[in-house]
């Protein structure tokens, strides 16, 4: 993660000399519609009651296995910025960040002397002021340098093949020996969600990489950000994270970044709507972490942008509280075969996940195409009468007999509690 600023200029540079190039959707259908499909590769495991449940990395008990690393306590949900400033870390904080991922040039003492008065813990090189601090609560985990797989710059003005699967997973091997007490986080670039993405160089197209990176890491993560870069397919994101969960077996927790600003020219800026779609649709395939991206690169460098930017700034914070007063529903197996979902438009399917958590069921619902639809669910195992609670939107649905409907716009989300 400590990459220099003109190294993350070249690589948006290749980007942009590709975006014609993968502007189509790759191969794979995130969206297709299933209520099964997320959360439910593999097979079902049967619980005690009537419910079935998908594939689930358990965070909690996940985190628990590293004395020094993330919080293990059901209501904790990572919400990341990437490589900002410990000046900021109480900005952050006020709008429902909890992690720092990254220092520049760093950590150095005093880099974690600022976050820890916010506190704000940081994932952080392993580097010897890390391991100097291997027992500071501030340091949560170590980080590889980012986005591995893509093409890396040659240091001569060009671009060599990306890092060799077999050498993360030995500097992976590398980290716990120094500091088995702590997890391991591994950024991946935008192939994750887009295979053909020239980025990475003579390594485009070799997804047979992947399954080697998650097995140099115990949290994965990776970026793609379409408003940006693939002319608002948003799809992508939840694509990425499917595909991801997949090579990492479902064993190891998943995260991903979601852009917030125009980092290369105004008009890249997602709306607070969509920032919003990307999160949960993020979610509701199973991401266990989301990460903001927040720098503006050009004209000019600001690595605060979204902080300056008041409108997006709000939103996010909602987000962030949304995600929190969640984090008990969130931190629980995604329910299968309970739940069926039709769209009005066949053309825009509505992702789901269900949940159980306090005697309530939730439904957590994304439009997944820029289109209006009416979606209607039949939920299982709920009451005759009940009702659906909007979360965040100030009305209630009454369900007959299991059954309600409601209204999407393109990219539309919902959140439902039924009782």
């Amino acid at each position: 993660m400590n990459r220099s600023i003109a190294n993350i200029f070249a690589l948006i540079a290749l980007a942009a000399c590709s975006e014609n190039a993968s502007n189509a959707p790759p191969g794979g259908d995130a969206d297709g519609g299933n209520a099964d499909a997320h959360g439910g590769h593999g097979d079902a495991r049967p619980d005690s009651g009537a419910d079935s449940y998908g594939p689930w990395e358990d965070p909690p008990a996940y985190y628990a296995r590293f004395p020094r690393g993330l919080p293990s306590d059901p209501s904790f949900f990572p919400i990341a910025v990437w490589l900002q400033n410990p000046d900021q870390a109480a900005n952050y904080a006020a709008i429902g960040v909890n992690h720092f991922v990254g220092l520049w040039e760093g950590p150095t003492d005093a880099q974690l002397t600022k976050l820890a008065k916010v506190p704000m813990p940081v994932l952080c090189d392993q580097n010897g002021v890390g391991l100097a601090h291997v027992n500071d609560p501030t340091v949560h985990g170590w980080l590889h340098d980012d986005e591995p797989d893509n093409a890396q710059p040659d240091g001569r003005g060009g671009y060599g093949p990306c890092i060799a699967p077999e050498t993360i997973v030995q500097r992976y091997e590398g980290f716990r020996k120094a500091d088995p007490t702590h997890p391991v986080f591994l950024n991946l670039g935008q192939g994750v969600a887009s295979p053909t993405w020239v980025g990475r160089g003579s390594c485009s197209g070799h997804d047979e990489h992947y399954p080697k990176y998650a097995e140099g890491a115990d949290i994965v993560s990776f970026d793609v950000y379409p408003v940006n870069s693939y002319d608002g397919d948003l799809g992508l994101v939840a694509r990425g994270v499917d595909r991801l969960r997949a090579w990492a077996k479902y064993k190891k927790p998943v995260w991903n970044w979601i852009e917030t600003t125009g980092y290369n020219e105004p008009k890249g800026r997602p709306t607070p709507a969509q920032i919003k779609a990307e999160v949960w649709m993020s979610i509701v395939h199973g991401s266990m972490g989301i990460g903001y991206f927040v720098h503006i690169l050009k004209p000019n460098v600001n690595e605060r942008g979204l902080l300056d930017d008041p409108e997006n700034k709000a939103a996010v914070s909602a987000i962030n509280a949304q995600i929190r007063a969640l984090a008990p529903v969130l931190n629980t197996p995604p329910v299968i075969r309970a739940l069926d979902v039709v769209s009005s438009d066949t053309k825009v399917p509505v992702d789901t996940l269900m949940k159980r958590h306090g005697g309530a069921t939730y439904v957590f619902a994304v439009a997944m195409k820029n289109a209006k639809t009416t979606a209607t669910f039949t939920v299982r195992g709920v009451a005759p009468s009940a009702k659906a609670e909007v979360l965040g939107e100030n009305r209630t649905i009454s369900l007959a007999n299991g059954v309600f409907q409601d209204a999407f716009d393109g990219y539309g989300v919902h959140l439902y509690k039924v009782q």
